[in-house]
């Protein structure tokens, strides 16, 4: 009981700050009450629908993949997740959980059907398109049948309608195929009319990365190599369409080059061309498709809709949770450009990868790893301290599989160079064994303004990088050294891992880029196969008879747990709810659940440090562009 006496002789300043520190003290109680409460409903309605939820006996999967195609989503944000309705498209699609629940349902006597809606698919690019189609393959050779629909296809959603059975398309759609191309904006005329010194320093005839700072096109040597991956390319998506879809060798070229004769004989109607060349099985509206699928699967009065169930819906009833005391593959997923420290899922970083090996060398139920990557490359630095760590995981014990997806290039390819065996799919981009440094100065930019830069120093390299002063020849002749120095070191690495001399190496390097096919047969990738068939190496290098596999991340929170947890159980909230918990979004993004940014290459390049070689490749950034 408060003292009357005590509190009359309190001043007036003192009696205002206790009243504001109480009113704090309620608000956070009455904060933490409410997060409670909403725990306790979440769990309770997890529980219910945990109950509720049953799968029907029989029933057609539908797959609808959204957005990109990726092997690891840019960030966590396991709120959003709880969220999130489940028809709400998502920015990314992992390819190990379309694989995945292909996989299952090919082994599941209760679906009957595959049916792949592709409206909301975006891209991903042919390698991560390759390793779908595959477990696409294994699905029909259960024997049973796919169908899939689409409003009109880019070549990536093409690539996977090609796998289908039936192939739906409506009468207003069309199937967009015109081949691949690889561009570059140059900008060396905009640099001189800004009197912008670029400094370029590099090792490698075919490193091209920093010719849109030197050129204003593409100089032959990048066309040369450029060419034979992309001609590799697109040999592997035209054939392996062509075999689907029961077409003749060097259909899709002739029909690529014959588009306009072929549409004026369509009557302009590009969906009957489609069809008429043997692209698509039916052309319709979406009600008469609505109506044939119903007729074939039956009606579901409560969606409207045929019946089926939703491939999120499916996954989350066969998921598996990982168990102590099992033999598990571990899996770290490294994608995006490669970096020193810590950072988020999309980009990565030394530290942070650092972390997720030791992590795995820490479990004791891991017997093997499998390493996954997707990456055009980055700091050289970085990528040595992550194969160091990868080699640091082989000397404990663990077998390491390097599994590369899209690309795994340059740094990607650095840092893959410390597995025991090295998988690419056909289709993976890797090589570009080469390094440079580019650094700006803006003296003569600064000079047309009239801000000159003057001063002393104690010797003549003080001051070498301040970006407004040119740069000192010395200082250049030393970064050159440097540059030299870092590719003889990434040669010698190569050739250590390889088995190969350093001239064997710097024959096939020179930053030159080559498909997962040639990479083989030159001595760069020990296999080709899917992460799947990685995962399988993996295991068998541990001796292990039966296995599951166990992704390695960054530890979670305890809220994030919470949140991912009821996620992963199928929870989603109702919509209403979503105002009530828009301060815990925020804060959750104020402690780094939002998604970290990329920026656009040529923009990263110049932002990076200038003291930093970087071992990248500028072309492998284009590989998962949507719709290539």
């Amino acid at each position: 009981m408060n003292n009357p006496e005590k509190s009359k002789n309190k001043g007036p300043v003192r009696q205002l700050f206790s009243s504001i520190w109480g009113a704090i003290t309620w608000l956070r109680r009455a904060l933490a009450n409410v997060i409670f409460i909403i725990i306790i409903v979440v769990i309770v309605v997890v529980i219910s629908q945990q109950r509720a939820d049953v799968l029907p006996q029989n029933f057609a999967l539908r797959l609808a993949p959204s957005g990109i195609l990726v092997d690891q989503r840019q960030a966590l944000d396991a709120l959003a997740a709880l969220t999130a309705d489940e028809s709400a498209e998502a920015a990314e699609t992992l390819v190990s959980d379309v694989v995945r629940a292909i996989n299952l349902a090919a082994d599941d006597d209760q679906v009957t059907h595959l049916i792949l809606d592709l409206n909301s698919l975006r891209g991903g690019g042919v390698s991560k398109l390759y390793e779908i189609g595959q477990a696409l393959e294994q699905f029909k050779a259960s024997g049973k049948t796919i169908t899939a629909l689409a409003d009109s296809y880019n070549q990536d959603q093409y690539f996977l309608a090609s796998y289908a059975d039936q192939v739906y398309l409506h009468d207003m759609g069309y199937v967009l195929l015109t081949g691949f191309a690889s561009y570059h904006q140059y900008f060396k005329d905009a640099l001189d009319k800004l009197a912008l010194n670029v400094n370029v320093f590099k090792v490698g005839k075919y490193k091209d990365a920093v010719e849109p700072y030197t050129r204003n096109g593409m100089s032959e040597a990048s066309r040369e190599h450029n060419r034979l991956w992309l001609n590799t390319l697109w040999q592997a998506y035209s054939s392996n369409i062509e075999i689907q879809r029961k077409l003749p060798i060097g259909a899709l070229d002739n029909i690529i080059g014959q588009s306009t004769e072929l549409l004026q004989q369509a009557g302009g109607d590009s969906a009957l061309m489609a069809q008429e060349a043997g692209l698509v099985d039916t052309v319709a509206s979406r009600q008469a498709t609505r109506q044939a699928l119903i007729e074939q699967f039956g009606y579901d009065d409560h969606t409207d809709q045929y019946k089926h169930v939703n491939w999120n819906r499916y996954l989350q009833h066969r998921r598996e949770i990982p168990l102590p005391g099992a033999n598990y593959v571990g899996l770290i997923t490294a994608r995006g450009a490669i970096t020193a420290g810590e950072q988020p899922p999309g980009i990565v970083g030394s530290d942070t990868l650092v972390q997720l090996l030791r992590q795995a060398r820490d479990d004791k139920d891991i017997k093997a790893l499998v390493v996954r990557v997707d990456s055009p490359g980055g700091s050289a630095f970085a990528s040595e301290v992550i194969r160091a760590e990868i080699e640091a995981t082989r000397n404990s014990g663990i077998p390491v599989i390097v599994s590369m997806g899209s690309v795994a290039a340059s740094g990607g390819y650095w840092m893959a160079t410390a597995g025991d065996e090295i998988w690419a799919l056909p289709t993976t981009i890797t090589g570009s064994i080469g390094v440079f440094s580019v650094i700006p100065t803006l003296e003569q930019s600064l000079g047309k303004l009239g801000i000159y830069t003057d001063g002393i120093a104690t010797s003549e390299l003080a001051g070498t990088m301040d970006p407004t002063r040119a740069l000192n020849p010395q200082a250049a002749t030393a970064l050159q050294m440097n540059v030299d120095s870092v590719y003889q070191r990434f040669l010698k690495t190569v050739a250590d891992a390889r088995g190969l001399s350093v001239e064997q190496v710097n024959d096939i390097a020179q930053g030159r880029v080559w498909s997962g096919v040639h990479a083989q047969k030159l001595g760069l990738v020990d296999k080709l196969g899917t992460m799947q068939q990685a995962t399988a190496a993996a295991a068998e290098f541990a001796e292990l008879k039966e296995w599951k596999t166990k992704e390695i991340t960054p530890p979670l929170t305890p809220m994030e747990q919470l949140f991912m947890q009821l996620a992963n159980a199928g929870v989603s909230l109702p919509s209403d709810w979503q105002s009530s918990l828009d301060s815990l979004q925020t804060l959750d993004t104020l402690t780094g659940g939002a998604a970290g940014s990329r920026l656009h290459e040529l923009t990263d390049l110049l932002n990076n440090k200038t003291d930093e070689i970087q071992a990248r490749c500028l072309s492998c950034a284009l590989i998962s562009r949507p719709g290539q």
